[in-house]
């Protein structure tokens, strides 16, 4: 059977190919914004299930796939940044320090739901300001939550992680094979 991923994030369709899930993409267009007070864990959350329903209004009867990924400083959320300023000033606050990366998937379908989110710890080295500069002169932080991407030239951002690299990714794999088996798809490493 083939899912609907209610997302535009190149780095999903490549994990869900990986795996060899087939899948259709179709973007939501839910705003990726916290709520006053909201905890990064309960953000996430809500807004992989407002992804996956809005787009599982447009395909009647499919499963839809939903994720939102964040980065979660203290108790501080981190979006995608507003621009070069932003993504600076993320990633200076970021360095030589530890933060948490928070996954979110939902699997929706005719009101049927399965939600499941992940959290990694994640360690960046200490970085000088020319060197968070020259990272973001590379363009690669302005579409990624907390101005990085693991998968990319923000690898030599990190000094360690600890949990799953694919919710950093922006797709906790194990997760979305725990969700499909749960609706009634059972991963099958053939297809």
């Amino acid at each position: 059977m083939t899912i609907v991923l209610a997302s535009g994030s190149p780095r999903r369709h490549q994990l869900l190919d990986m795996l060899g899930i087939a899948h259709d993409v179709d973007p939501s267009d839910v705003p990726e914004a916290a709520l006053p007070g909201e905890a990064a864990e309960t953000t996430a959350i809500r807004l992989a299930r407002e992804k996956a329903t809005q787009v599982a209004r447009r395909h009647a009867g499919r499963w839809v796939l939903g994720a939102d990924t964040l980065v979660a400083l203290a108790d501080q959320v981190l979006g995608k940044p507003g621009g070069v300023a932003e993504a600076e000033a993320m990633l200076a606050r970021l360095q030589g320090a530890e933060h948490r990366v928070v996954t979110a998937i939902a699997l929706v379908r005719n009101g049927d739901a399965h939600e499941r989110h992940d959290v990694t710890r994640v360690w960046f080295r200490p970085l000088s300001p020319v060197q968070i500069r020259a990272y973001v002169a590379t363009g690669e932080p302005l579409d990624k939550a907390g101005a990085y991407g693991v998968q990319g030239y923000g690898a030599a951002l990190v000094e360690r992680i600890e949990g799953d690299f694919f919710g950093v990714m922006g797709l906790p794999l194990r997760l979305v094979v725990e969700v499909l088996g749960r609706a009634g798809m059972p991963y099958s490493f053939t297809r």
